[in-house]
């Protein structure tokens, strides 16, 4: 049985766990407080430590474990192993040594990977991307993550940025995203996006049962409630997610065009929407793709939830150390 650790390092936790990558199967999962506010120095220390209670807890010896795997949320230079830009930790960790560091601490070989690559990486080797050639993978949260698997390869491209299909733009007159351009799709298809679109239906008084929902409290306002008042057939809340939906569809289309995916996987918090938000990108893709046979794209949801990005780092380390 080959065993790797994967770990994923998100802004608030630290995930890590001991995986089969010939399986997938995840093996003595725990999570810690990334503590981010402490530095990359404590974080990196406290990572070091957590996949050495990983190993022990789970009765076995460093020799068994072939390497570390860790999904980073950001931008990375994979030959070195460092991180460059972190935006959502405190100090944005540039030009950080995290594999060495890691490797030194813990006395095992580690790769790094974006996180978001690392979960379309474990979607496609073990999830709703097994047994295809090609796939695009959309994360939305928080923000809106991307990666594709092109010929039965990660595509990497430049320095591992590519797939970052969040930033493709659909309005380049629209308001500026949180990566400084304007009118990506992030801006108007994330969680917070969509909230947004509820919170102004109620400011503006509109009849919608997102209001009665949340009290008329505005910052209870997710895209989940949004969603419940949708399943309730509330127009209006229905209306958000098929906006959401025909924006995600405009970039789907021009991924099909780009490099025709025999799926396109929906992953992250938002995706617990389902055909809320599957059938208007379906409905898009149908009617703007024409130079390829769209129908024989297949949309689908995720299938290994939370421990995707684990799993995928943990099968990208046996990949680049193995």
């Amino acid at each position: 049985m080959k065993r790797y650790i994967g770990c994923d390092l998100g802004g608030t936790n630290l995930r890590a766990a001991i995986v089969d990558v010939e399986t997938g199967e995840v093996l003595r999962l725990q999570s810690i407080p990334t503590l981010a506010r402490e530095g990359h120095a404590a974080v990196m220390q406290r990572m070091a430590e957590l996949f050495l209670r990983v190993i022990e807890s789970a009765g076995l010896s460093k020799d068994e474990i072939g390497g570390i795997g860790i999904g980073v949320p950001g931008r990375l230079d994979l030959e070195k192993g460092e991180t460059l830009f972190l935006p959502n930790l405190p100090g944005t960790w540039p030009n950080v040594p995290l594999v060495d560091t890691i490797s030194s601490l813990t006395g095992l070989p580690a790769a790094i990977l974006n996180d978001v690559r690392a979960i379309t990486f474990g979607e496609w080797r073990f999830g709703a991307g097994r047994g295809v050639d090609t796939v695009a993978v959309f994360a939305i949260g928080t923000g809106i993550g991307g990666g594709l698997v092109v010929n039965g390869q990660l595509h990497l491209g430049i320095g591992g940025t590519a797939g970052e299909l969040g930033h493709m733009v659909i309005d380049f007159n629209g308001p500026r995203c949180g990566c400084g351009n304007k009118g990506c799709v992030e801006v108007y298809a994330s969680g917070p996006a969509i909230a947004a679109m509820g919170m102004k239906a109620v400011a503006q008084g509109l009849t919608t049962k997102i209001g009665e929902l949340c009290e008329y409290d505005l910052n209870r306002i997710t895209p989940e409630l949004i969603g419940k008042a949708a399943e309730l057939g509330d127009e209006i809340a229905c209306e958000i997610y098929r906006q959401a939906g025909f924006y995600l569809g405009i970039v789907a289309s021009s991924i099909c065009a780009a490099v025709a995916p025999r799926r396109i996987i929906i992953a992250g918090g938002v995706s617990a929407a389902g055909r809320l938000l599957l059938d208007p990108m379906e409905q898009t893709l149908r009617d703007r793709v024409r130079m390829m046979p769209v129908e024989q794209v297949e949309l689908v949801m995720a299938k290994l939830g939370g421990n995707a990005g684990v799993i995928g780092a943990a099968s990208w380390a046996a990949e680049r150390l193995g």
